[in-house]
């Protein structure tokens, strides 16, 4: 009896290296985000407030009823200046719905990976670590321009288009580089603050906790040691503080803080600096031989 044995065929194929080889990680997660029970829900409650704000730059410009509460200051919301974008920026509802979104779009980024085992299927093919982590953190950035930047200029713009004329832009020409100023700041410490805590454990249960637990953990605090000292400088223990004070400064608005900028900023670079080194050590590809 004959016994015919095949092997492996060689392939003759031309490997192809795109310019984005990124793109299928960040594709892919965004899409798995969207599959998630609630999180379209939760995704609208996010914006949400940016539909309150546009309603109030429409109202701003159009009701004329509301022209004398504008002179007597009597809301800030209908006042478009930069503290209006200060306000939707940064506000504390805005800030906890990121949160959220961290907790569906970034939890199991690395998480899942290290669960199964994926990480050195990922390195072993044709990208590099930096292709991996650029393809984790663009599905974070995804969602955090759409509450941030997407709205923010949509916000601007519409202002603009309502008033009829350009006086706004002249009256502030920098407005639309601090709204990106800030977007990107924002996103970029979430991108770390998710992927850093994603890459602790398997679990992604514990990565959720880890997620909200550092972010209301660290406002509490501050919350303890400014109750007995009553010290500004305590604001530092707080992220949320700290993206509030450098939102104050990019627009130009009065900190709730006395601190200087310099220090939120250099404590949020801080955070993100660390969480790269530990994500650099916890990201292992295997080594090919060629």
């Amino acid at each position: 009896m004959t016994i015919k044995e095949k092997g492996y065929t060689h392939w003759d194929g031309e490997l192809v290296r795109k310019r984005i080889p990124w793109w299928p990680i960040t594709r892919y997660g965004i899409r798995l985000t969207f599959q998630k029970k609630f999180f379209k829900f939760l995704l609208f409650l996010s914006l949400v407030p940016a539909l309150v704000f546009l309603v109030a730059v429409y109202l701003s410009e159009r009701l004329e009823d509301f022209e004398k509460m504008l002179r007597e200051g009597g809301s800030r919301l209908l006042q478009v200046n930069p503290s209006f974008f200060k306000l939707y920026l940064t506000n504390d509802f805005l800030l906890f719905m990121m949160v959220v979104v961290l907790v569906f779009a970034g939890a199991g980024l690395i998480a899942d990976d290290l669960k199964f085992n994926s990480l050195q299927l990922y390195l072993s093919r044709p990208i590099k670590k930096r292709d991996y982590f650029f393809g984790k953190a663009a599905v974070i950035t995804f969602f955090m321009f759409l509450l941030t930047l997407i709205p923010g200029l949509i916000l601007f713009f519409m202002k603009i288009l309502f008033s009829g004329s350009v006086k706004f832009f002249l009256s502030y020409p920098w407005l639309l580089f601090s709204i990106i100023g800030y977007s990107v700041l924002v996103t970029v410490f979430f991108s770390f603050y998710a992927l850093f805590i994603s890459s602790m454990s398997k679990n992604r249960r514990y990565v959720i906790i880890l997620i909200f637990g550092m972010y209301f953990f660290s406002d509490i605090l501050y919350g303890i040691f400014y109750g007995i000292f009553r010290d500004d400088r305590f604001a530092l223990l707080s992220i949320k503080a700290n993206l509030q004070q450098m939102g104050a400064y990019l627009f130009g608005v009065r900190p709730e803080f006395s601190i200087h900028w310099s220090y939120s900023m250099a404590y949020l670079v801080g955070l993100c600096v660390l969480a790269g080194l530990i994500l650099n050590r916890k990201v292992k590809g295997v080594e090919i031989v060629k």
